[in-house]
């Protein structure tokens, strides 16, 4: 009986392992336009960066470009440029968004920040000191509070889920948030201003009740806006968007708490009534003050 000669099993080559150093490099050509940065999203601190989750078009590339379009609006503490940021070897994700840059040593409405920025103080007494004196580097330290405490107004109202522009990123006294846009003959606009729109009486109550939700969440949670206006909401189609916090106070924390949330009221109502819209500010006060305590 002959037996056959048992085979070896077939022995495979494993895989050599992955190099963990290796990396794909890309490179990026350098940059000789007077528009144009590099990106500063990744380098900036965490802090500095808008709340998870992101929308999906905020460009996050290390490469990206940011390139200035030019001025979108003038202010007395501000300006606001479109700007466009865009990876250049994947251009189709780029988006255009906001830019808004507090001025450093001409912040012209300098003298009115004591009755909005009562009970806040700055990290060092330095500062502080030289806020008091209005020296020219107080100007430079009020521009970064202004800043400062619009994106944070902005985070916080975005993640109360209230209508106000997603903020991207802060660096220095420069804000980068979404640029809030309207459809108009299928171009793509900047959103106007209330006060610039005359809209239909269903549109106008629609716009009022979407005000009256977003009031009465902030009152829930003790902040008024502190400068509310026609010309400080947008009208994006029929959505309605908040914009400019610098200035946003503490309800209960300042003394003029409830003389700002009225003064909000009246300059709303009053803007309303006379497209013919009949509320009253007295009424909306006294719902928000239920709301606040």
């Amino acid at each position: 009986m002959s037996h056959d000669t048992p085979q070896s099993p077939t022995q495979s080559v494993p895989p050599e392992p992955a190099d963990p150093f290796a990396f794909e490099f890309r490179a990026y050509d350098d940059l000789h336009d007077p528009a144009q940065r590099w990106s500063t999203f990744l380098s900036v601190e965490p802090l500095c960066r808008g709340p998870e989750p992101r929308p999906a078009w905020v460009v996050t590339s290390q490469g990206a470009v940011d390139t200035d379009l030019g001025i979108l609006k003038t202010g007395k503490e501000a300006d606001v440029f479109l700007l466009e940021r865009a990876d250049p070897l994947d251009p189709d994700s780029g988006v255009v968004m906001a830019a808004k840059r507090y001025r450093d040593t001409e912040h012209r409405a300098f003298h009115r920040a004591a009755s909005y920025t009562e009970g806040r103080s700055t990290k060092r007494s330095r500062d502080e000191r030289a806020l008091q004196r209005k020296s020219t580097w107080g100007r430079q330290v009020a521009a970064g509070e202004w800043a400062v405490s619009e994106w944070d107004a902005l985070k916080r109202w975005w993640s109360m889920g209230l209508p106000v522009p997603y903020p991207v990123q802060i660096d220095g006294t420069e804000i980068v948030m979404e640029w809030i846009t309207h459809t108009v003959d299928g171009e793509v606009e900047t959103a106007p201003r209330l006060a610039q729109t005359r809209p239909d009486p269903a549109v106008l109550g629609s716009y009022f009740e979407q005000l009256r939700e977003a009031l009465a969440t902030m009152a829930r949670h003790g902040i008024v806006h502190g400068d509310l206006s026609a010309y400080n909401l947008l009208a994006a189609g029929e959505r309605l968007v908040l914009i400019d916090l610098p200035q946003v106070v503490d309800l209960a924390g300042n003394t003029a708490g409830m003389d700002f949330l009225l003064r909000d009221c009246t300059n709303v109502c009053s803007w309303f009534s006379s497209r013919g819209l009949e509320v009253d500010e007295q009424e909306l006060f006294g719902e928000l003050m239920a709301q606040a305590f």
